[in-house]
């Protein structure tokens, strides 16, 4: 129980600078894509702070693997976070520290009660259209045949890919881009499935508030109408009359 406690204590204590590296990463991830000219050593810093930024998501897992009461079964429950810790290592390209990292930070959030899914659902489609625009960016601008050329183009293609419209003015042509193209129209097909889900439980909910109030009122008015028929009977009863004369 007190390895359980250290456990949860350190997942409160590390949210918010979790998400604060998070941002850093987000940022050194694309410099180097946006500004084009960026020099040897800027890149090179930036691929610096990527990698310690994901350095510091992989200790998050191991920390809480030692502090976990039973660590089989927490790597059992956090497979997808061994995963993302392990991948970046066998292969260490800038897009697998990308995925690691949003993977990792989407488990660590998921894990925070205070982050509502309507919240986690709208960063969600944020973070994929942000870096979704910059990773076949990188890609696609020095490839021969390429049309993807500017951020905007970028952007535009991942707005049109992630819901699914694909309008074809911009597309992929390298191996790499087309597999990220994959990965954001599943990810726009599932987000949209999310959402659709929470605004029918929504309006399930609501519906459902509705009936029971219109059954509590249905309630009420019927226990009324005994009460008043008990009244009318107790009435005809000290008057001697009969009850369906007072009620008449």
């Amino acid at each position: 129980m007190e390895l359980q406690t250290a456990q949860a204590r350190w997942e409160h204590h590390t949210q918010r600078p979790l998400l604060a590296l998070a941002v850093v990463f987000a940022v050194a991830y694309a410099v180097p894509i946006v500004d084009g000219s960026a020099g040897h050593s800027l890149t090179a810093a930036c691929t610096v702070i990527e990698w310690l930024v994901w350095g510091a998501f992989a200790a998050d897992y191991l920390a809480r693997l030692a502090l976990a009461d039973e660590r089989k079964e927490f790597v059992r429950r956090h497979w997808l976070d061994l995963c993302a810790v392990v991948v970046p290592i066998l292969q260490p390209l800038r897009l697998l520290r990308l995925v690691a990292t949003l993977l990792l930070l989407g488990r660590r959030a998921r894990m925070a009660e205070q982050i509502r899914l309507t919240t986690y659902v709208a960063g969600a489609v944020v973070g994929l259209l942000m870096f979704g625009s910059l990773a076949v960016l990188s890609v696609e601008r020095d490839a021969p045949d390429g049309n993807i050329r500017t951020l905007g183009d970028a952007l535009w293609w991942s707005f049109t890919t992630m819901t699914t419209v694909g309008y074809g003015d911009h597309a992929p042509t390298t191996g790499l881009g087309r597999m990220i193209a994959v990965g954001l129209m599943l990810s726009g097909i599932a987000l949209l499935g999310v959402v659709t889900a929470n605004i029918a439980a929504w309006f399930l909910a609501r519906f459902e508030k509705d009936d029971v109030e219109e059954r509590r009122q249905t309630e009420a008015i019927e226990a009324l109408t005994e009460q008043v028929r008990a009244l009318r009977a107790e009435v005809a009863e000290l008057r001697g009359t009969p009850a369906e004369r007072v009620e008449g």
